[in-house]
């Protein structure tokens, strides 16, 4: 079997095809490496200007180097190996989306010092829970969330109870599985007739 591609041999390649210098770059885009990236190791550090990093397809097993991203807005980190979210508190204060579909996370713990968190991508994961999925909760600007393809949403769409039982937990979503969330709120005008 191949060895797994070094971050900083990866990043090294990109600089070579782009012809840009990854410490200046704002988008760095490392998804799909052969043979795949399996760590993000402290090369990541030298990345002070990036604001949007795709790590996706790869073998990526855990969160982790992310100290140095101090710009960082979008982390896309989908169809991976990742199964717990440690090793994001780094990037709490700038990250505003994170697309982490298609992974075997199974709990939520560590999501919720993402206070600035607008988007989650976290379909097709593991998450069978209503006690982890309220962990959400604690994010105050998520708006927009696809969970679609975890067990938890698997069940309760079955039964047909997700898209009115999911917002209800998280009342500032606007956006569900790629649907609009349509607040039911009673006009009070009509109450008072």
């Amino acid at each position: 079997m191949a060895k797994a591609t070094l971050l900083k041999d990866a990043l090294s390649k990109w600089e070579v095809n782009t012809k840009e210098k990854a410490s200046e770059a704002k988008v760095i885009k490392l998804y799909g490496q052969v043979p795949p990236i399996e760590k993000l190791d402290a090369s990541l550090s030298k990345l002070k200007n990036c604001e949007r990093l795709a790590l996706s397809t790869n073998c990526i097993e855990k969160i982790t180097n992310l100290d140095g991203l101090k710009n960082l807005k979008i982390l896309s980190l989908g169809r991976n190996n990742i199964k717990v979210l440690n090793g994001l508190e780094t990037v709490a204060e700038t990250l505003e989306e994170l697309w982490i579909s298609y992974n075997v996370i199974e709990k939520l713990k560590g999501i919720e010092s993402m206070k600035n968190l607008k988007v989650l991508y976290m379909s097709n994961n593991l998450v069978k829970d209503w006690s982890e999925f309220v962990r959400l909760a604690d994010l105050p600007c998520l708006v927009d969330l696809v969970f679609v393809g975890n067990p938890l949403e698997e069940k309760h769409s079955a039964d047909g109870t997700w898209m009115e039982e999911a917002p209800k937990r998280l009342p500032n979503l606007r956006k569900l599985d790629g649907k609009p969330i349509i607040k039911r709120e009673v006009d009070e005008a009509s109450e008072k007739n």
